[in-house]
């Protein structure tokens, strides 16, 4: 029964948000409080146990979250994003112009969320294969590539953030498993899945695109930037303090009163971190190009606003699992694989990939899955920065109709619905499933 439960309850979430188009948020309280009470959690209780889930999630995030954004906006708004693509393709040179889109993409996909990355690259990726005569989707793949594995793997993204505080996983540990999952996933479903596609589906890689729907575009003067190391290394700056951190940790283990280890762990705290490159930024992007503080403070507002919805979104997805865990579904689900040898990184990618699949969003999958696989943890000695991967990983595959972003790589590249299906669908899916490929040959060293 609490399967078939849940089962009805993501139907229901699919029709709310699919076919009576209701705000996802919305629909994820409605769902939440519908379970609730079919699952036979108390009516007085109801209340209380999604506000736990609501703060529970929220209160984790939203730094990292909000201060993330910040930091993007910023790089995004003083043109190095733009500086550091530019530099990366003169580099590579024409001969290996993909290369330099997976290495620029990936790099800006680190630092802002996917929408953002996509938004702001785009406009690069069509001047370049105008300039080069090159075809628009040889150049969109490696990107699109970068930047969903980035979205999917690493933190400051949504997903693993999330994920990581849930499981109580060590967000450093994410971010360096993380990359190394992340740089042979996008080097297959990027460059090499270009070679397949092009056989799959000549037709889309004559097509121009179109981004006017992204309205008039910020032209920047390259020697107005900032320049590359500067801006490599501002976008960079958190992801160096966490790995620092995480490095030292590893190595030396627990630094007991030592108080340079302290200060490291310290400064290499995914919310401090956040802050200082923040800080940093707001100088290297900001005050040393005399730009004034109130127009920084008004990109940070902006990018604050931006991330408003989602943060809502997130917390729906949070109150959605925390009434799955209160409900005793998760508890169920562990009865059943009791004595089971499956992997729970196997079966954290399973239930966040039907999750996918079924309700389009990303994050809100990811969230969810956490609500079902937490009390299964317990019974398995599993490595939890792993199963925070993995499910990351899941929730990336088979992106469709009912996801945001299909549509988006569809309408900007000029694709029809067959054509998006066997690229950035095929994407996605290879993308997910050589990520578990590589999280579960992980765990096989590790152990």
């Amino acid at each position: 029964m609490p399967l078939l439960i849940v089962a009805i309850g993501v139907i229901l979430l699919i029709a709310l948000i699919s076919k009576f188009k209701l705000n996802t948020f919305v629909a994820l309280l409605i769902v939440s409080f519908c379970v609730a009470l079919t699952l036979g959690i108390p009516m007085e209780k109801v209340v209380s146990t999604i506000e736990a889930g609501i703060g529970g999630t929220l209160g984790h995030i939203a730094l990292i979250f909000g201060l993330g954004a910040m930091l993007g906006r910023l790089v995004a708004d003083a043109g190095g994003a733009q500086r550091i693509a530019m530099t990366l393709i003169n580099k590579f040179g024409e001969t290996k112009i993909e290369w330099a889109v997976v290495v620029s993409s990936f790099i800006v996909g680190i630092a802002m969320f996917f929408e953002v990355g996509l938004v702001l690259l785009i406009p690069i990726v069509f001047s370049i294969a105008r300039e080069m005569k090159v075809s628009l989707l040889s150049l969109g793949i490696p990107m699109l590539a970068a930047l969903l594995a980035t979205h999917s793997f690493l933190p400051p993204h949504p997903g693993p953030t999330v994920i990581a505080g849930e499981y109580g996983a060590d967000i450093g540990k994410v971010l360096l498993y993380g990359i190394i999952v992340a740089i042979p996933s996008v080097f297959i479903a990027g460059p090499i899945f270009t070679r397949l596609a092009k056989k799959i589906v000549p037709s889309a890689f004559e097509k121009r695109g179109s981004i006017d729907s992204l309205g008039e575009q910020k032209e920047f003067n390259l020697d107005d930037t900032p320049s590359f190391n500067i801006s490599l290394l501002t976008a960079m700056f958190p992801v160096i303090l966490m790995l620092i951190a995480t490095g030292v940790k590893m190595v030396i283990g627990n630094t007991g009163t030592n108080v340079v280890f302290k200060v490291i762990a310290f400064v290499g705290d995914p919310s401090v971190a956040m802050l200082i490159s923040l800080v940093i930024a707001v100088y290297t992007m900001g005050i040393n190009r005399n730009i004034s503080i109130k127009e920084i403070t008004r990109s940070c507002s902006s990018a604050a606003a931006s991330i408003g919805m989602m943060l809502l979104i997130i917390g729906g997805g949070g109150a959605f699992k925390q009434v799955l865990i209160n409900g005793g579904v998760g508890k169920y689900i562990a009865v059943i694989f009791a004595g089971t040898s499956m992997s729970p990184i196997l079966l954290a990618w399973i239930v966040a990939a039907i999750l996918r699949i079924s309700l389009g969003s990303a994050t809100v999958a990811a969230i969810s899955t956490a609500g079902l696989v937490i009390p299964m943890l317990a019974q398995y000695d599993a490595n939890l920065a792993l199963v925070t991967l993995a499910t990351g990983c899941g929730s990336a595959i088979a992106s469709h109709v009912n996801d945001a972003g299909f549509w988006m790589v569809k309408e900007y590249f000029g694709l029809t619905l067959k054509e998006t299906f066997a690229t950035w669908t095929l994407l996605s899916t290879i993308t997910s499933v050589v990520g578990l490929i590589f999280i579960l040959a992980l765990d096989a060293i590790i152990k």
